[in-house]
């Protein structure tokens, strides 16, 4: 997916520690996008951090604009409060 980072989105990976190549994986290949307000979608994957312990990494986008912008990215433990059961 072709895609700017907004300067929010860049300061949140760097004080969230989540690496761009990481977010660019997710973007590209994502487990799970699910619908989120307005006009914005969440690209997420569950990823297993250097602790071991897994994470949902959620990349909230909006691909009304051209191209998408990314607005925020994140982790969370608290996965079955964003996954979607298919």
């Amino acid at each position: 997916m072709r895609c700017q980072v907004s300067k929010h989105a860049l300061e949140e990976m760097k004080h969230r520690e989540l690496p761009k190549a990481l977010i660019e994986n997710i973007l590209k290949d994502p487990q799970q996008i699910v619908d989120e307000y307005g006009n914005r979608k969440a690209f997420q994957s569950i990823i297993k951090f250097e602790t071991g312990k897994d994470y949902l990494v959620r990349v909230i986008v909006n691909d009304n604009e051209d191209p998408a912008m990314v607005v925020t990215a994140y982790r969370t433990t608290k996965i079955n409060k964003y996954w979607r059961k298919k």
